[in-house]
């Protein structure tokens, strides 16, 4: 990769010595040749600038277009992990074709023009002072691609962003500098309350035992982000200090973390955490039998935010059942601080 862009700085340097080389040469010609005509001194000039332009446009294009196809298996992401993936991509692929083909429009016109319309001897510049049909056409073409893109984002983001299922799997994620925390709702299926005044060193979710005790009683954390391939998944997003932003890049997940105000995002998982290093092993991608999910943060939350990160496995729907069970509710665990608290647990069989 650094000998590719070695490469491409030292072509790039070749060409603007060359250039100036021209130029030193373009004005030594030009003192010798005083008395020639203007034809002769700048149309020569004008010529060979044109060019040059339209070399460096086609080769930036072109090195634009190798540089993705070559590069295109170590640093795109691969086919999203989850139900709604697809769409997603489908939109981004779309806008990238949209917004490439225009900037490769627009920019030969750019290049082009100064070739095609050059100086010479009799030629005489053409000035209006409007022209209504050019305006219709550069204001409606571009209204209709963005109305069609508007739509397409839309609809896309209403069925991704709707009601979760009935059923889904209920997990709390909570964002803090700098690491996350996971909650997950026991056998009734419900995140319990919290509030931030219950916030200590022993609770740090805030969990709220006092309100709502029976539904805080069968929730249990975790130290990373397990889902269940097949099962709709509820993430109930939340905050405990700064701005945070949840980003799941496999699953095409991202939703802010916002102090005092709760956020959520649904997902279906499609793919096992084996099943996405199998394909990638057969891509050939680099680190790819050690490849493992991830959850991380995509808002700058202050100097350690680049460390904020949590490992995300997903297993076949057997497996995570077995693991659910496994799981020890962090009330059990705490018997003794929530007795301390002056909570009640006598009345609830937790073990």
């Amino acid at each position: 990769m650094m000998f590719y862009i070695i490469l491409a700085l030292g072509i790039a340097v070749f060409v603007g010595v060359l250039g100036y080389i021209y130029r030193v040469f373009a004005l030594v010609n030009l003192s010798k040749n005083s008395g020639s005509t203007f034809e002769r001194r700048a149309g020569k000039s004008a010529y060979v600038n044109g060019l040059l332009l339209i070399f460096m446009f086609v080769a930036g294009i072109a090195w634009i277009l190798w540089y993705t196809y070559a590069e295109a298996d170590r640093y795109n992401l691969p086919e999203a992990s989850s139900a709604h993936g697809p769409a997603i991509d489908s939109m981004f692929w779309t806008t990238t074709v949209v917004v490439f083909l225009s900037f490769v429009i627009t920019n030969a016109l750019l290049f082009f023009f100064p070739f095609i319309y050059r100086f010479k001897e009799n030629r005489r510049g053409y000035f209006f002072a409007d022209n209504h049909k050019l305006e219709l056409i550069w204001t409606i073409v571009p209204a209709i691609v963005l109305a069609v893109l508007v739509l397409m984002g839309w609809k896309t983001w209403s069925n991704t962003m709707s009601e979760a299922p009935q059923g889904s799997l209920e997990i709390e994620v909570v964002g803090k500098q700098f690491n996350w925390m996971v909650r997950y709702a026991g056998k009734d299926g419900k995140i319990g309350k919290h509030d931030f005044r219950q916030i200590d060193d022993d609770n740090s979710l805030g969990m709220d035992f006092k309100k709502d005790f029976k539904t805080n009683a069968d929730d249990f954390t975790a130290s990373e982000l397990r889902l269940p391939k097949g099962q709709n998944v509820l993430l109930k997003i939340r905050s405990r200090d700064v701005l945070h932003s949840v980003f799941l890049p496999h699953f095409r997940v991202k939703m802010d973390a916002v102090p005092g105000m709760p956020t959520s995002f649904w997902f279906t998982p499609t793919k096992t955490t084996e099943e996405q290093r199998a394909e990638l092993v057969k891509l050939g991608r680099p680190g790819a039998a050690d490849f493992d999910y991830i959850l991380t943060c995509t808002e700058v939350c202050g100097n350690s935010h680049f460390a904020m990160k949590m490992k995300v496995t997903v297993l076949e729907k057997a497996d995570f059942d077995k693991w659910f069970n496994e799981q020890k509710p962090w009330a059990v665990s705490n018997k003794e601080y929530l007795q301390k608290k002056g909570i009640n647990v006598s009345g609830l069989a937790l073990n």
